[in-house]
């Protein structure tokens, strides 16, 4: 199933499946490493759920939910 990363819940999982933003924001986002084919975790969110923090190859990093808007990920079940 796939679902937009801003609706997905703390310790929910899966694989980047399409990356929807071009020019600046979406090579800002592809340079973080989110690619599709990309495993990703939600480690949590701020207090009024912006921003996400999520946990790529290894690292930690943090989207605002305007950014995670164009990412659809396929989720694990």
């Amino acid at each position: 199933m796939r679902v937009n990363m801003r609706k997905m819940s703390v310790n929910q999982s899966g694989t980047i499946a399409t990356i929807k933003v071009a020019g600046d924001l979406g090579r800002r986002i592809r340079d973080m490493g989110l690619i599709p084919g990309t495993e990703i975790k939600i480690q949590g969110r701020a207090p009024l759920y912006d921003p996400v923090a999520l946990r790529v190859r290894g690292a930690t990093i943090t989207l605002r939910n305007n950014e995670a808007d164009f990412i659809e990920v396929e989720v694990n079940n």
